[in-house]
């Protein structure tokens, strides 16, 4: 996969540690997601997310992606790819700079995302923290549903959603 594809409109890069300051800076804009979902991000807290695997994973699928315009941050992307089964990509973590959100911005990322991605996965996958219906309205109006998961972790509850994006896969 090449992921320089996944937007044509912004430049898309592998986030690294150089970019940790960059990535906190725009993470510590959304308030009201660290209301749902604690605690605040730390500089440790995003390189540690910059490499967490979940089950059955390994380095070769994960992709902590920045998206870019004039080499300013715009978004933050954590992408896995054939989790949690072979058909499916699972977005573990998506934040638009907070200047940005209600310009139909993040919307234009994920449709672009989803173009290329559905030459590879039939669904997307990811969860919202229950309660937070920011991110709830922005997933169901990309045109994600609840598969009825709700997973407890131990300061909130996860509410999982999937979005069927394509039919035949023309390879993986």
């Amino acid at each position: 996969m090449d992921i320089h594809q996944l937007s044509k409109k912004y430049q898309v890069m592998i986030l690294q540690s150089k970019d940790v300051e960059d990535v906190l800076e725009l993470c510590l804009e959304n308030t009201l997601y660290y209301e749902y979902c604690p605690p605040l991000p730390t500089k440790e807290s995003i390189l540690e997310d910059m490499t967490k695997l979940p089950p059955r994973t390994t380095e070769k699928d994960k992709f902590y992606l920045g998206f870019y315009e004039k080499k300013k941050l715009i978004a933050v992307m954590d992408l896995i790819l054939g989790y949690p089964n072979e058909h499916t990509a699972f977005i573990g973590f998506f934040m638009l700079r907070k200047s940005l959100q209600g310009k139909g911005i993040g919307s234009s990322i994920i449709d672009e995302c989803f173009s290329y991605l559905h030459h590879f996965y039939s669904h997307i996958r990811l969860g919202y923290v229950l309660g937070n219906l920011q991110s709830e309205a922005f997933w169901l109006k990309q045109g994600f549903q609840r598969t009825g998961l709700v997973l407890k972790e131990e300061n909130y509850s996860i509410v999982v959603l999937e979005h069927r994006i394509g039919g035949e896969i023309d390879g993986h």
